[in-house]
């Protein structure tokens, strides 16, 4: 039975609590680009956030923004005010005119990530140009000889890690598979920490970030279980690796907060489809160091192009996507109703069967995803979360976000 309220029934204190709740997520998707913040159908013309070649020179603006991350207020290098940067689209055999300004208080630069181009146009500093300083306008001029799934971002500094990235996506100009959606999906990283902080830790410490150390007592406990000699021998070998087993990432959940489209996991980034739609999925990983497993529970895929270039077909239920990555997947949606999620894991493991919030559960929709899938972004949270979230020292993070099957 539906419980149905009248308008007398509305406090003045849940008035409030709703009406910051929706403002909070106004502002929120203010940041995001117009191609996160719609659906994408095959021939609709760019929605406000696509940047569209084929219509004309393009403008990037670097700047400094201020923006909300899981609840937590952040300073992001932004471009055109936005993490991640725009959509970039061109068609084979276009002229690519990009004019970048830097609005920075520092140098900077944008390198087109697996673009066939001149080698002054690249965008590397002290290797293809000097880099755009505070104040100037950089032009890149090149022609697209390719096609395919590509990603933008800084080489200065590690402006990449907070925030300096974008996709960028040539069509062919002979579209050789037929699809309904066409999504992007850029999975990235996010530290509320200084990068250079976080990078000065890892140079003096490789495992600073792993709380999964071994310890005396597993030393004994090895030593019973294998023998002294076999122990020893193990110990010194990843000695000699300055290595430990269990440093199976540089930086972990604990310390990373991991975004689909610029947004948390609790943020619920969704991608609508309808029964019987073919999706296309473009997944770019533009995170500094993680890895991602990646699935679609209950729905298998197809790979079909990998580093921008069609490859043929091969049906699988998970991915795992390295740093710097492309790789578009096709995917028929079934009939009938139902709730279909994005899965990520982070590292080599996968993750454990659950919904938006819930590790470990039964795989079924979260009600209060509000009929969205998860998308959960495993880190490797060993132990409790410096910013007071908790951990179980499993999985980092657990959240909402994916794609959503509905009807008209």
């Amino acid at each position: 039975m539906t419980e149905r309220r009248t308008t007398g029934d509305i406090s003045r204190r849940r008035f409030l609590h709703h009406g910051g709740a929706l403002g909070l997520l106004a502002g929120m998707e203010g940041l995001l680009p117009g191609y996160l913040r719609t659906s994408s159908r095959q021939g609709d013309r760019p929605a406000p956030g696509v940047l569209n070649g084929s219509d004309g020179e393009i403008h990037l603006t670097i700047a400094e923004t201020a923006i909300e991350i899981d609840g937590r207020r952040a300073t992001a290098t932004t471009i055109n005010g936005t993490v991640p940067g725009p959509l970039i689209r061109f068609r084979e055999g276009d002229e690519a005119v990009i004019h970048v300004t830097n609005e920075l208080e520092e140098d900077t630069s944008v390198h087109w990530h697996g673009i066939l181009l001149p080698n002054a146009m690249d965008g590397v500093p002290n290797v293809n140009y000097p880099g755009i300083r505070p104040g100037e306008t950089f032009t890149a001029r090149f022609p697209v000889r390719q096609y395919g799934t590509y990603w933008y971002h800084s080489h200065s500094g590690l402006q990449e890690q907070l925030g300096h990235y974008g996709p960028l996506v040539i069509d062919p100009a002979h579209e050789p598979l037929d699809f309904d959606r066409d999504y992007v999906v850029v999975l990235s990283d996010w530290t509320f920490d200084d990068p250079y902080r976080v990078l000065a830790r890892l140079k003096k410490m490789p495992d600073y970030h792993n709380f999964q150390q071994r310890t005396v007592l597993d030393f004994f406990r090895d030593a019973a279980r294998d023998g002294l000699g076999r122990t020893v021998s193990d110990r010194l070998a990843w000695g000699r690796m300055r290595m430990n087993p269990t440093d199976i990432a540089d930086v972990t959940g604990t310390f990373y907060t991991y975004l689909t489209n610029g947004l948390s996991p609790d943020s619920n980034w969704t991608g609508l489809f309808e029964p019987g739609e073919r999706v296309r999925l473009r997944f770019i990983n533009a995170s500094a160091v993680s890895f991602f497993d990646v699935r679609i529970p209950g729905l298998p895929m197809e790979v079909v192009q990998v580093s921008g270039q069609h490859v043929k077909p091969v049906e699988t239920d998970e991915f795992r996507i390295g740093v710097a990555e492309t790789l578009r997947r096709d995917r028929g949606a079934p009939g009938g109703q139902g709730v279909h999620g994005l899965r990520g894991g982070h590292g080599p493991e996968r993750l454990r069967p659950g919904h938006a919030g819930a590790p470990g559960g039964d795989g079924g929709p979260d009600p209060r995803a509000a009929g969205a899938a998860a998308a959960d972004h495993g880190g490797h949270g060993h132990g409790p979360r410096r910013d007071g979230d908790g951990g179980d020292g499993g999985h980092g993070e657990w959240g909402a976000g994916g794609l959503r099957r509905t009807r008209r």
